[in-house]
């Protein structure tokens, strides 16, 4: 007589692939008493067609489980680099106090961006009727929620000693020239689900997204700044998933339907001309505001976008996809892009959140080694002037306000593609109303969705028409000031937190605070 073996045995334990598809595909069902058409009605009216979403595959094959011990384990690392940046006064051991304008910029135009991103891909997730989409947009709604919090906590160390930091929410929604990058993202979060993917993950985050973290990273770190390092080492890994991900997708689409190409081969013209256009503001961050320099943005572009995304495209193009429009346009721009954006914000830095100033002599031959057929001849004369103006007390700010893009929305001063002494201009009619541009990209754009564009918020209409003015505010009484009606609009306190450096506070202060007369500064040294 026998007796039954009555040992439990372990269940054996699920490979990657099987767990991974236990916890995506497994979580989905088919609809039976609503439609699944009805239940996702965005994921097909943008034309794309999807034949088998099963083919959908992340190729990191993350389950939730494992994300938040990831997540968990970096949080702990950079909250314990934060305490010590902080315990040891770490906003003291960078290079100079004109660093922290790069942070003003970030975190008033990067940082909500973030934010943004997390409700985006949220509702993106939500719009795929594909489990392993909804389940990798999950995910990076989560990371673009944490890395708009590291950045907030980081930088508010800084707030406690220097000005504009204050309330980067309120200015990105309402402060000129951050209408670029929060354009950008509302354009992106009102298309549809795939036009959504392809202009975040694909065009920004895979194409673009070295040239916008490279430059504010390593600038951090040149300039002694590693509590900023910190947070971007943090979203590295994430970041990486990122780039996998727009990658991944414009294939699956690709590979699901001839009929996509055409579709996907116009968001990557229209969201690479976008994304390029707003990365002026990084191109004029890189040349003249870190007093460190890593590279120039000429070098930048050469590197990340000239051989990186050729490289990229020449692997697309077996899937019938081409190198983006006015690609050309960019790279003929790429010596003379930043030195336009620096004057122009010369000229306005008394309604900016950041200051300004005219490069130092060192800082012109920097330029000039790395613009060797543009700087000195067209550039350096301008600032040379404005110096000798400056020094004469005759500092001068434009009070009018500039014409802006009705598609990018950043001011009309790029120059014509071949002749960059003139500046570029275009115009479409629609519905008898005249449209300004500053490219043929941005009329391309309009011209293909102009019901879309025509409901642009442009800040300098807005400021006339005086919807930039605090509530109860009286045009009418006498003496009335409408620029420091919108600097307090704006949160922004005149006479503090903008305009020239040399006579801000945040100069005053660190002379203060360090014992350094600024005005008297060593030359940097060159970095290669």
């Amino acid at each position: 007589m026998t007796h039954a073996d009555n040992t439990k045995r372990p269940a054996a334990r699920l490979g990657l692939k099987e767990r991974y598809a236990m916890m995506t595909r497994g979580l989905g069902w088919d609809t039976t008493y609503q439609s699944m058409d009805d239940v996702f009605p965005f994921d097909k009216f943008e034309g794309i067609k999807i034949h088998d979403w099963d083919q959908w595959e992340d190729p990191f094959r993350l389950t939730m489980d494992a994300y938040w011990k990831f997540q968990g384990e970096k949080e702990k690392k950079l909250y314990a680099i934060i305490d010590a940046f902080q315990q040891n006064n770490g906003q003291f051991n960078i290079s100079d106090p004109r660093y922290l304008n790069t942070l003003k910029l970030f975190l008033t135009g990067v940082s909500p961006l973030e934010y943004a991103a997390h409700r985006g891909y949220a509702m993106a997730g939500r719009s795929l009727r594909g489990v392993g989409a909804r389940v990798a947009c999950q995910m990076q709604s989560i990371d673009e929620l944490r890395h708009a919090q590291t950045q907030f906590h980081t930088i508010s160390h800084f707030n406690k000693y220097f000005n504009g930091l204050h309330d980067p929410q309120h200015m990105h929604d309402r402060v000129w020239y951050l209408s670029v990058p929060k354009s950008y993202f509302e354009d992106a979060m009102s298309a549809g689900p795939f036009e959504f993917i392809t202009a975040i993950s694909f065009s920004f985050e895979y194409v673009l997204t070295n040239l916008l973290f490279m430059p504010f990273m390593s600038g951090a770190a040149y300039n002694g700044d590693m509590a900023t390092v910190t947070f971007g080492f943090s979203a590295q890994s994430d970041e990486s998933r990122h780039m996998t991900l727009g990658l991944e997708v414009v294939k699956f689409i690709l590979e699901q339907d001839p009929d996509n190409v055409p579709i996907v081969q116009k968001w990557v013209d229209k969201w690479f001309w976008r994304g390029y256009r707003l990365l002026t503001l990084v191109a004029m961050m890189m040349d003249y505001m870190l007093p460190k320099r890593v590279m120039s943005w000429s070098e930048a572009w050469e590197m990340y976008f000239e051989k990186n995304g050729g490289a990229l495209f020449q692997d697309l193009a077996r899937y019938g996809i081409r190198m983006p429009k006015y690609h050309e346009v960019a790279t003929k721009e790429k010596s003379r892009l930043s030195h336009e954006a620096w004057a122009t914000f010369n000229n306005y830095g008394h309604a900016a959140d950041f200051n300004v100033w005219v490069p130092r002599p060192e800082e012109m031959d920097w330029l000039s080694e790395k613009y060797p057929e543009t700087f000195d001849r067209m550039y350096r004369p301008r600032f040379e002037w404005l110096a000798e103006q400056e020094r004469q007390g005759k500092r001068w700010f434009n009070n009018t306000l500039p014409m802006l893009c009705q598609t990018c929305q950043v001011p009309m001063f790029f120059t014509e593609p071949d002749d960059p002494t003139k500046i570029c201009y275009r115009e479409s009619s629609y519905h008898g109303m005249k449209h300004h541009f500053c490219s043929d990209g941005c009329k391309d754009i309009f011209d293909d969705e102009p019901e879309k564009y025509v409901q642009a918020w442009l800040p300098v209409h807005q400021i006339y028409q005086g919807n930039c003015f605090p509530e109860g505010t009286d045009p009418t009484v006498p003496g009335f000031d409408p620029l420091a009606a919108v600097l307090k609009y704006y949160h922004i306190n005149d006479g503090a937190d903008n305009g020239e450096f040399n006579t801000s506070p945040d100069k005053a202060n660190w002379e203060r605070w360090t014992g350094q007369d600024l005005s008297a500064q060593p030359a940097q040294p060159k970095v290669a």
